[in-house]
C-alpha cells in the first residue's frame, strides 16, 4: 500500500492523509511519500490509527530519530513516548500556549507527533500556525531587520513553566535540569526546503541576543501577535486514534484548554533535529 489521498485543511498549512493504515501499510515507499507530504504541508493528520506503542514508535522511526523529552519520563519500555494529559481535576493543560517545541535546546526537535488516546466529549482541539507564512507576510524592511538577529530561549519562562507543573509533579524526570537556555536565529532557514521561517515564540523566547528583555519586548510582542494571525493557522479536532505530525522547524502549535472537568490523554513522540541556521 503506497497510494493515499491528500486533503488540504486550510490555506496556510495542514493536510489530512486519507487511506493509510500505519499499523499495516508502512513500507519504505509509503514512508517516503508521507515524509514528502509532511514537508509540503507542514503538519499532516491521520484518522483511525489504532496503534500500539511499538507501532507508534515504528512510524516515528520511519520519519526520523525519536528522542526523549527533557522534563517528563516516557512510558515503561518506550522512553521516547510520553503521556500528554490533563486530568479531570486539573485546570492547566500541558503546553497550553503558542510555541515551537523545546526551542531552549541547542538542537530542538525536527518534528513532533501526537496520537489521541482518550478525549473529552467536546473541546481539546489543537491550533497550528505556519511560520513560513508569518515570515513571508512581513514587510521587506522588517525581514531585513530580523534576518541577522538571534534570540535567547529559556525553558524557565513563567507562562510555559506553569503548563508543565502537573506533569512534572506526576511524571517528572529525576535528571531534568532546572533551566535550559539556547540562542537561535530569529529567522531560520529550513534545512530541507530552503524556505525561511520565523523562529521566535511567546512560550520560550525571552529576548534578542545582545539586548535586554526590556529593550526586546516591543518588537517581540509585535512578532508574537503577528505570527499567529488567523490566516496563518489551521485547527484540528481530535477523535480517538487521530494522529498529528508537525514540522517543529516552521510550525507553532497551541492546544486549546476548553474542557475543564474532563480527561484528555495523548501519546507524544519528538524527533531529533539539527542546529537552527
Amino acid at each position: 500500500m503506497s497510494e493515499f489521498a491528500v486533503k488540504r485543511v486550510a490555506g496556510a498549512l495542514g493536510a489530512e492523509i486519507l487511506g493509510v493504515d500505519l499499523a499495516r501499510d508502512l513500507d519504505d515507499r509509503l514512508a517516503a511519500r508521507i515524509r514528502q507530504a509532511f514537508l509540503e504541508h507542514q503538519v499532516i493528520f491521520f484518522r483511525n490509527q489504532d496503534l500500539t506503542p511499538p507501532q507508534f514508535q515504528r512510524f516515528a522511526q520511519a520519519m526520523g530519530q525519536p528522542v526523549e523529552y527533557p522534563f517528563v519520563k516516557g512510558l515503561d519500555g518506550h522512553p521516547v513516548i510520553i503521556e500528554v494529559k490533563k486530568l479531570e481535576h486539573e485546570r492547566t493543560n500541558f503546553g497550553g500556549i503558542w510555541h515551537s517545541d523545546t526551542t531552549y535546546l541547542e538542537q530542538p526537535p525536527m518534528g513532533s507527533m501526537l496520537l489521541a488516546r482518550e478525549l473529552p466529549p467536546f473541546g481539546g482541539d489543537t491550533l497550528f500556525a505556519s511560520q513560513y507564512a508569518a515570515y513571508e507576510a512581513l514587510s521587506e524592511g522588517m525581514r531585513r531587520l530580523l534576518d541577522p538577529l538571534r534570540a535567547i530561549s529559556s525553558s524557565a519562562k513563567a507562562d510555559v513553566s506553569k503548563t508543565r507543573e502537573d506533569r512534572i509533579a506526576s511524571d517528572g524526570r529525576a535528571d531534568a535540569r532546572k533551566d535550559y537556555v539556547a540562542s537561535h536565529p530569529v529567522v531560520r532557514t529550513h534545512p530541507e526546503t530552503g524556505r525561511k521561517a520565523l523562529y521566535v515564540n511567546v512560550a520560550h523566547t525571552v529576548r534578542f541576543d545582545g539586548l535586554t528583555e526590556e529593550e526586546s519586548a516591543p518588537l517581540l510582542q509585535f512578532l508574537f501577535q503577528h505570527q499567529v494571525r488567523p490566516e496563518f493557522t489551521c485547527r484540528f479536532a481530535w477523535q480517538p486514534g487521530s494522529l498529528a505530525f508537525w514540522d517543529n522547524r516552521c510550525v507553532q502549535h497551541n492546544p486549546v484548554n476548553d474542557y475543564h472537568g474532563y480527561r484528555r490523554l495523548m501519546h507524544r513522540i519528538t524527533l531529533a533535529g539539527d542546529t537552527p541556521r
